[in-house]
């Protein structure tokens, strides 16, 4: 993804709260209100883990019926297209069908923020074309993580970005912000298909060839098919592989493909003091720390920041065992209005 939009910087609420809000699509956003404690720089103990470390389970909500969705993304085949389900169906077909099953992974997440905002869902598929649904994804251009953002624009979208936090690689915190800048996007050309190829080349240079190209028009899936020469290689192919990719996912046992879903992202948080590393915590747990730092991508040193409580996330269910462990082992109260 490149390119930064040209408003001033979203003010985000909840760096670690409800993880998002809700927007509806004509770009008013909503927020879950979080009440965030001050505390200083201190050891921890178990009196005050009682009050911080409080567990939050975060379940994905329900996702609406394919009736109740009012968006969706057009599919419109032509030669360009078919010519990318060919290749995804013969040449392709092994590493499209370990993306079809990477998909579980992240899935139900994406399409439940998708329908909260009224968004066709079928927008998940851009995570797959931007990244392969890998949290560790870098680019030639360094574009980070699941939804491929480049530093300026993370910052500007409200995701932290420093030496010990990384939340382009937050599979929730960057789809949060991804939709965000896809909205604002969408709102700005009034296509899906345009909304893709500026969050995919930059929405500056897409608005320069739609006024060398189409006088400057928008509105129309159509246009991009007729400025579809003039953008830079990668986006011209990008939609025609967002359009095979979806169709061949919403067709895929008649395809011919097996799909085996990953199991599904799921996770329980859990406030912990500054510097807690996540194999500390995996001790406690008794859990591989892999589990931990697939759960915990976001955490570059596999250690919580300095100066501040952070929530790790942990496997469903395993909450109380640490909650448990971490009260046992911590000693001194300090809190920040004594």
């Amino acid at each position: 993804m490149m390119g930064i939009d040209t408003r001033g910087l979203r003010a985000r609420v909840n760096r670690w709260g409800a993880e998002g809000g809700s927007r509806d699509r004509r770009g008013v956003l909503t927020f879950r209100a979080l009440l965030i404690l001050a505390v200083v720089q201190a050891p921890f103990s178990a009196a005050l883990l009682r009050d911080r470390m409080v567990a939050d389970r975060t379940p994905v909500p329900a996702l609406a019926s394919a009736e109740l969705l009012s968006a969706e993304l057009p599919l419109h085949m032509n030669d360009r297209v078919s010519r990318w389900v060919e290749r995804f169906r013969t040449d392709q077909r092994p590493s499209f069908q370990r993306l079809l099953g990477k998909q579980g992974l992240y899935a139900d997440m994406i399409r439940a923020k998708l329908v909260e905002r009224d968004m066709p869902v079928d927008l998940l598929y851009m995570a797959m074309m931007e990244s392969a649904f890998s949290t560790r994804a870098v680019s030639r251009a360094s574009a980070v993580g699941v939804w491929q953002f480049m530093g300026p624009t993370a910052l500007q979208y409200g995701l932290r970005v420093d030496e010990w936090v990384d939340e382009r690689q937050d599979p929730v915190r960057a789809t949060d912000a991804a939709l965000d800048y896809i909205e604002w996007l969408y709102d700005r050309y009034d296509s899906w298909y345009l909304a893709a190829a500026a969050y995919n080349a930059g929405p500056g240079r897409v608005d320069r060839i739609l006024r060398r190209h189409a006088d400057g028009r928008t509105g129309d899936e159509d246009i991009y098919w007729e400025v579809l020469e003039h953008l830079p290689r990668e986006t011209r192919e990008y939609v025609p592989r967002l359009v095979a990719a979806t169709h061949l996912a919403q067709n895929a046992e008649e395809y011919g493909f097996s799909v085996k879903l990953d199991k599904p992202y799921r996770y329980e948080r859990v406030f912990v003091p500054a510097g807690t590393s996540l194999a500390r915590v995996a001790r406690e747990l008794g859990a591989d720390e892999k589990v931990l730092r697939d759960l915990n991508p976001h955490l570059l040193k596999g250690i919580t920041p300095p100066g501040e409580t952070y929530p790790v996330r942990v496997p469903v269910g395993e909450t109380s065992v640490l909650i448990s462990s971490l009260r046992r082992t911590t000693r001194v109260l300090r809190r920040a209005d004594d």
